[in-house]
């Protein structure tokens, strides 16, 4: 069986890797029949069978995986200039680093490689000992989803690989080709609107059967993580690696020694990129040396060793049928254009972005309805209208005076209508609740906001509070709601209540603030009860909190419902807590009550780092600089801020190993 095995799995290779078959198919189905009749007359299946990839029984549902490296997202490149912005601070990165270190082996002049940036899920497969163990998404880059039996339904992704060393996980793109989307569509039931969601959709289907029936493929461009049995000094080793254990990777990678060779390149792919039988939204430019990627390491979100040049977004005609108006978690009220359905990228675009009333007005579709308009996918994402095609007069789109939802008179607010019934207004209530129990917020397993309409329409819920007042009783009596899944949504409920109060703060939705805002928050004030007491004059002196956002937090936190909400989720558990800051080093730091600014970007640690080391030490961390400055911390790119420091004599430190020496850190 053994044998049978891994005969078969090198014809797998062969065929789907390689597209080098080396017998046919009906000698490949009598192998594979012959392990078939074994399997059953045995009762024994191999943990590497192939019989395996035709996909087991139906899920229960993702268990989540916390990956060993971090999946970083990339930089995006929207043209020309934005590449050779991103070139420049590389080039720049290079030259400090061998400037500041004179007794290392100086990093290399740039090589560059380019692969394509294909338009699927991302896959991150982890081998233990030469045995596929684990297949998980991305999730939010820590964090994915467990999707095993799915991936092993994709045929060329080798259930076992040569190197048995150790751990490694292997990242890559799980697709569905053109060709093998249109062949499913010509004989299918319900038939698939557009590649990227058929894989991304058959990937996270808890039925593995019908993953294996999409016939998806993959291709594999990197190793995010090894315990030592493996390293590379560039990346054409990494290539040369993945191909030696029989990943599939994609024959395109072209190297260049200079950006201009790059920026050629990329127009050749441009025009070549609808003769692919794959969708690509780009390609990803990268530095081959690993030293020089480990020299320039990551920003918070990104590497700064590679980027992601975006296509020019494609455009078409279509008809603009109507504009309804959505109301958001905050009142605010959008229109929402309903185009004649259009293909546009690879995707059927049947809804178009239109910010306001004025952006309708500035784009002259005023009168428009029932004409043709323009349209565009913005980054090859988000499809948007740039305007009517013709000169053709159509009917008007108007603006609403009530709310669409419950019929409280709007207010104009700056460019935007807004519902300020926040207490009845059904959409906003359920906005508010599923963003409170969304991944980056409370993290909420299994909650969606098909369980918040529920949870509204049959549980009377109408504040976040109102989750930890549920019961089993409450939550079995639900369509669609099982013993099992009522008891883990409960349990849901009880493991939120530990989530730190970066995530808290994040959760409670407060205008104009974002993950990052919440989390300088978290950092400086230590305490939610300091957070809500907090002076608009205490926020903006915080890194990158203004006057609006000032304003908006206090606002926000001034509002009794606001309060009363978060006294009852006080008084239910939770805990809302900051996370343990690093011990305070000796009191006598240099900068111990001083008042310091962070500018530009840093290469050894992140800003917020940086503001937290700096806080420990006893300094004040603010975000402009006046005469009351006593440091300035400039990075990369640093601007106005380095300036006027300059400007009013205050001491610059532009050397990060000297920071890290004040610090006590070297």
């Amino acid at each position: 069986m053994q044998e049978l095995a891994d005969e078969i799995a090198a014809h797998n290779y062969q065929y789907y890797t390689l597209d080098q078959p080396t017998i046919s198919d009906a000698d490949y189905d009598k192998l594979y029949d012959e392990l078939v009749a074994l399997e059953r007359s045995t009762g024994v299946v191999l943990p590497d069978s192939p019989t395996l990839r035709v996909g087991g029984e139906l899920l229960k549902g993702f268990d989540p995986h916390k990956h060993l490296a971090k999946l970083w997202s990339l930089d995006k490149a929207q043209d020309a200039e934005d590449l050779l912005a991103w070139n420049q601070r590389a080039l720049k990165a290079i030259s400090d680093y061998n400037a500041k270190n004179p007794e290392a082996k100086p990093l290399p002049a740039p090589r560059y490689a380019i692969e394509l940036k294909f338009d699927g899920l991302t896959l991150n497969l982890t081998y233990t000992n030469g045995r596929l163990v684990q297949a998980a998404t991305r999730g939010n880059g820590t964090v994915g989803e467990g999707i095993l039996p799915q991936v092993k339904t994709i045929k060329s992704v080798p259930l076992t690989i040569p190197f048995k060393n150790g751990t490694i996980e292997v990242q890559g793109e799980g697709i569905m080709n053109l060709s093998v989307l249109e062949k499913y569509n010509a004989t299918a039931a319900e038939q698939l609107k557009n590649a990227r969601n058929a894989a991304a959709g058959a990937l996270r289907n808890l039925n593995p059967q019908v993953t294996a029936e999409r016939k998806l493929d993959a291709y594999f461009y990197n190793i995010g993580y090894t315990d030592g049995g493996v390293t590379f000094e560039n990346h054409e080793e990494m290539m040369r690696f993945l191909r030696d254990n029989r990943f599939k990777v994609n024959p395109y990678v072209m190297y260049c020694d200079s950006i201009e060779d790059v920026q050629k390149e990329l127009e050749a792919i441009a025009e070549r990129r609808h003769t692919f039988d794959y969708l690509i939204d780009g390609a990803v430019v990268k530095l081959t040396d690993m030293r020089t990627r480990e020299a320039l390491g990551y920003t918070d979100k990104f590497p700064r060793w590679a980027v992601a040049y975006k296509f020019e977004a494609e455009e078409t005609t279509t008809v603009l049928e109507a504009v309804s108006w959505e109301v958001g978690r905050t009142g605010k009220i959008t229109p929402v254009a309903r185009v004649e359905a259009v293909e546009l990228a690879g995707v059927t675009v049947q809804n178009c972005t239109l910010n306001n009333m004025g952006d309708i007005e500035r784009k002259n579709l005023k009168h428009a309805l029932g004409t043709l308009v323009k349209i565009r996918r913005s980054n090859d994402v988000i499809p948007e209208i740039l305007g009517k095609a013709d000169d053709e007069e159509g009917r008007e789109i108007i603006a609403p005076t009530e709310c669409p939802a419950c019929g409280t008179p709007l207010e104009q607010r700056g460019a935007h209508l807004f519902c300020n019934n926040k207490l009845g207004c059904r959409p906003q209530l359920i906005g508010r609740i599923t963003h409170f129990a969304s991944r980056d917020a409370m993290d909420i397993e299994t909650f969606s906001i098909m369980t918040a309409e529920q949870l509204y329409d049959d549980c009377g819920v109408r504040d976040p509070a109102d989750l930890y007042d549920l019961t089993y009783d409450d939550l079995i009596k639900l369509d669609r709601f099982g013993d099992k899944k009522a008891t883990k949504l409960l349990e849901s409920f009880e493991k939120s209540k530990s989530r730190d109060l970066s995530a808290f703060l994040y959760a409670l939705g407060i205008p104009n603030t974002g993950k990052a805002t919440t989390r300088t928050l978290a950092d400086h004030f230590g305490s939610l009860d300091a957070v809500m007491n907090a002076t608009a004059e205490e926020l903006t002196a915080l890194q990158d909190i203004g006057g609006i956002v000032a304003d908006s937090i206090v606002s926000f936190f001034a509002d009794p419902v606001i309060r009363d909400s978060i006294a009852r989720m006080r008084a239910r558990g939770v805990r809302a807590e900051a996370e343990q800051r690093e011990p305070a080093v000796p009191a006598d730091s240099v900068f111990t009550g001083k008042t310091v600014v962070l500018t530009g970007t840093l290469s050894q640690m992140t800003r917020d780092e940086a503001a937290k080391k700096l806080e420990a030490c006893g300094a004040k961390v603010t975000g402009s600089v006046s005469k009351k400055t006593a440091f300035v911390i400039a990075g990369e790119n640093a601007g106005s801020k380095l300036t006027k420091a300059r400007e009013l004599g205050i001491t610059v430190i532009d050397d990060e190993n000297e920071l890290l020496r004040l610090l006590g850190e070297k």
